[in-house]
């Protein structure tokens, strides 16, 4: 969302944070980039940006550039995985009825669906159920439990969720079912003296790679991606042809962008394979969610995903129900898709506005409450739809750089969600504190929660008193990968930079900084005035346009105290009536 589209309020806390939100270093890792280049056919420059991405040796670097499905790793491999098939070939010997219970979330969806499409492939009796984000909460719950008993279900498989629900597991057990768990939240974990113990659920078979005794090589999967690997060894063990399971690729890759995963090793490989296959996806709902937004499939991006497609997925169950998304990648039917698609891109334009006036109201609090000088942000919203507190919160984060939760009224309680800065672990900090909660879990950036509304107050003081972060950690290091001074731009070294793509969470798109810039004109543009397009000169004679997306103003006051600043940057070409120039995209700027 365009910085001027926000108040008043929020653009006096940026301007009043600006100086001290950010530091910018250098990275300084140290490989022989010369030799690197050589041996990959790249530049030494590009070499020194795969060592800042800690891809280190001949075979890393080898599956970063070139990496296929062929460089994934065996599903066989994942602890549960042998146990789970021969659950499930089992169950589809008898013709007994599995439910696969998923979750609201774009990851939910995507792995619901790959796990639906792969078991009725293999001639499973399977159907489908995601909890109400209002009504259910997060996850398997004993309402989604009793549904799936009194519809004779015999077999559930969870996906996304299931490995914090110990005590709604068992009551599935007690009922007579059988319970496979797939997931890839953190494990759930007491603490005696020095020793930590997870808590597993008592489920028939638990997929998580981040169990203790799982020796899986990747840890960093999403939901979908874990579901995926489920499908894997479910169709080598029918015998169904690979093509059909690089088909799905396509929602695992969905899924591992849309929850935020790191894009390293195996994660970095499903989402490229899989963006490649939705260019030319053959998904009928896809397809429609695609032309809807006004995108061209064979330009799909990472970046399409996490901000055009992927909300549009979250919108159903944020603010309707998630099944309208999983409705419309299981539509064959063209008017039918084209019709789901034209409603959850609405429900994301609503989303859009609701979140602004959120943010707004946010930042006021923070602002007017004296909460600024806390190292743990807790708002509390009450009249917030508890579907947008995590993008709220993940907004106020970036903001005032600052572990953040946000909370509102639920039916019981309060329930929030959390967003986290690098050296937080929101999990581990809200696990020291967990007799506060009625229900919560996460990832140690993300998390989410529910309490008694009378606890609110004593969770902002003990997260606060618990809290070690210094004030050099919640200063916001920008990570510059190469001093280079603009004339070093070419439309070569634009075109070997996609080598590195997809761009994300884990591997973030190259980042250049000119010391020298001398702005020659500036001009603020776009509908919204968002947009700053300045023109200048280096040290060295070089002239070259740059544009910026964020806060105008600060930039026009800058240079209106002087016109020599130094800028980040990410190089582009401009190509407009037919002519192409090179062009700088400035991150940031002092």
């Amino acid at each position: 969302m365009p910085f001027s589209e926000f108040g008043e309020p929020f653009q006096r806390v940026c301007k009043e944070w600006r100086k001290i939100m950010k530091k910018w270093f250098v990275s300084a890792k140290k490989a022989d980039f010369t030799e690197i280049g050589k041996k990959f056919h790249i530049t030494p420059m590009t070499a020194r940006i795969i060592r800042n991405r800690d891809v280190i040796g001949d075979e890393q670097i080898r599956r970063y550039l070139q990496g296929t499905v062929e460089d994934l790793y065996s599903p066989w491999l994942m602890s549960g995985m042998k146990e789970g098939i021969t659950l499930l070939q089992q169950a589809i010997a008898a013709s007994e009825k599995i439910r696969v219970i998923g979750d609201y979330d774009i990851d939910g969806v995507c792995a619901t669906y790959i796990l639906m499409t792969g078991l009725k492939r293999v001639g499973a009796n399977v159907d489908t159920d995601i909890p109400d984000r209002i009504k259910d909460g997060y996850g398997i719950n004993e309402h989604l439990i009793d549904r799936a008993h009194a519809a004779g279900v015999k077999l559930i498989v969870t996906c996304d969720n299931g490995i914090a629900a110990a005590s709604q597991i068992a009551y599935a057990k007690e009922l007579g079912m059988k319970v496979i768990v797939t997931d890839h939240h953190e494990v759930p974990f007491e603490e005696s003296g020095e020793e930590r113990y997870e808590k597993l659920p008592p489920a028939d078979v638990i997929m998580n790679p981040k169990q203790e005794q799982c020796t899986y090589p990747f840890k960093g999967l999403c939901g979908g991606a874990v579901g995926w690997k489920l499908v894997a060894a479910l169709y080598e063990t029918f015998g169904v042809a690979d093509d059909e399971l690089y088909k799905l690729l396509e929602f695992a890759a969905i899924a591992t962008v849309g929850d935020i995963m790191e894009l390293q090793e195996e994660n970095r490989i499903i989402v490229k394979e899989g963006l490649r296959r939705i260019h030319h996806t053959q998904n009928r709902g896809l397809k429609s969610l695609i032309e809807v937004n006004g995108l061209e499939r064979d330009s799909i991006s990472a970046y399409h995903i996490g901000f055009v497609i992927g909300p549009c997925i979250n919108a159903g169950g944020r603010l309707d129900t998630a099944k309208r998304a999983l409705e419309l990648f299981a539509s064959d039917d063209k008017e039918t898709a084209d019709r789901l698609a034209g409603d959850l891109k609405a429900l994301n334009d609503s989303r859009k506005e609701l979140t602004k006036e959120g943010v707004e109201e946010a930042i006021h609090q923070v602002l007017e409450t004296g909460r600024r000088s806390e190292r743990v942000l807790v708002i509390y919203l009450p009249d917030c739809h508890e579907s947008i507190a995590g993008i709220i919160a993940g907004k106020v984060k970036e903001r005032f750089y600052r572990p953040t939760i946000v909370l509102t009224d639920a039916e019981e309680g309060i329930k929030g969600s959390a967003r986290s800065i690098p050296g937080y672990n929101m999990f581990e900090e809200l696990s020291k504190v967990s007799e506060l909660f009625t229900k919560f879990g996460g990832h140690p950036m993300a998390a989410g929660m529910s309490l008694p509304k009378e606890n609110l107050s004593k969770l902002r003081t003990q997260l606060n008193e618990n809290c070690t972060l210094t004030a050099e950690e919640m200063i916001e290091r920008l990570s510059i990968d190469i001093a280079m001074p603009i004339q070093y731009v070419s439309e070569e070294f634009i075109e070997e930079l996609k080598l590195l793509e997809p761009f994300g969470n884990g591997n973030s798109k190259p980042l250049f900084a000119e010391r020298d810039f001398h702005v020659l004109r500036s001009q603020i543009l776009g509908k919204n005035k968002n947009t700053v397009k300045i023109y200048g000169v280096n040290g060295a004679g070089c002239h070259m346009e740059g544009l910026y997306f964020g806060d105008p103003q600060a930039l026009i006051e800058l240079l209106g105290k002087k016109d020599t600043i130094s800028i980040t940057y990410y190089p582009a070409v401009n190509e407009f009536r037919g002519q192409r120039n090179l062009q700088l995209m400035i991150q940031d700027f002092q």
